[in-house]
């Protein structure tokens, strides 16, 4: 009898200590979890709030403090006015919303109408080119640039809006492999019926499939967007005439300089060119978010 309490008497403790250990092991991975949330927060945050202290600085505080002491006064808007001005952003804006205007619906039509040939039609050479397309976004693109700017020389695109937007409207591969995975999951039974009762292929593609094609469309016109308006090696390197082709990215480099860099300025400009994406994004946040979901999985 005695044998058998003590026994049990044992496994209880057992089980006891088996318990603590385990919320022990919890308690210590969900303290890992926050406390790894927090450093990624703050890697994150750390930037974009010195960003905002230094837009407030007049170029004497910023010089005589730390980057995270903040400004005497939060109402000093006069590197916001200089940046607007002396950068020329309103023209900048301008350029930038016609380039994106073009190049948005230009990749989205390009990207969309080769991703249907490839997966409708089925002909020789159909996976060399989806290959070459594989092939071609493993490049980097800075190791074209010589050949490229070489052909845009010889056409007569340099310093040119036209010719700095047939650049940005080459072949997108990402696109059109988000394009291609929206088309497998659309049954072929859609184009036969629809040309069986006498619709050509153009108006298959832009009567019934491209309208069921709004996640994808979001999706590319995301990636899309956001590389376009945040590009600053080309649009340098093609757009020269900085006076008349000047854009948000390249704007923002008015304030350096071999004298040294006004970050007080740059700050208060990298704070203009966020508050469009910003706005943007908080009006159209639901059909962003439905199209990356949509365009993240298959089916």
């Amino acid at each position: 009898m005695n044998a058998s309490i003590s026994a049990e008497n044992s496994t209880r403790g057992t089980l006891a200590t088996g318990n603590s250990l385990a919320i022990v092991k919890r308690m210590f991975l969900l303290i890992l979890q926050y406390a790894a949330l927090c450093f990624i927060s703050f890697v994150a945050l750390y930037p974009l709030v010195s960003i905002v202290i230094t837009a407030f600085k007049s170029a004497e505080e910023y010089s005589t403090t730390t980057v995270m002491t903040l400004p005497k006064t939060w109402a000093y808007f006069n590197n916001f006015t200089t940046a607007w001005q002396s950068a020329n952003m309103g023209l900048a804006f301008v350029n930038s919303a016609i380039i994106l205007i073009f190049v948005l619906g230009g990749s989205v039509l390009i990207s969309s109408m080769l991703a249907f040939v490839l997966n409708r039609f089925k002909f020789r050479g159909n996976e060399l080119i989806r290959n070459l397309f594989l092939l071609a976004a493993l490049i980097p693109g800075v190791a074209m640039q010589v050949t490229v700017y070489q052909i845009m020389y010889t056409l007569g695109f340099i310093n040119t809006m036209h010719g700095y937007i047939i650049l940005m409207l080459g072949t997108d591969v990402i696109s059109i492999y988000i394009f291609l995975q929206f088309f497998v999951n659309l049954p072929v039974s859609l184009d036969e019926s629809a040309i069986i009762d006498g619709c050509t292929y153009f108006g298959v593609f832009f009567k019934i499939l491209f309208p069921l094609l709004q996640p994808a469309i979001v999706t590319c016109m995301i990636l899309k967007g956001v590389g376009t308006y945040n590009e600053y090696y080309m649009a340098n390197l093609y757009l020269q005439d900085k006076n008349r082709f000047s854009v948000v990215a390249t704007s923002l480099y008015t304030f350096t300089g071999p004298m040294g860099n006004q970050y007080n300025f740059i700050c208060a400009g990298v704070i203009i060119t966020i508050i469009p994406a910003l706005v943007i994004f908080i009006l159209c946040q639901k059909q962003i978010y439905a199209g990356l979901a949509n365009g993240a999985v298959k089916g």
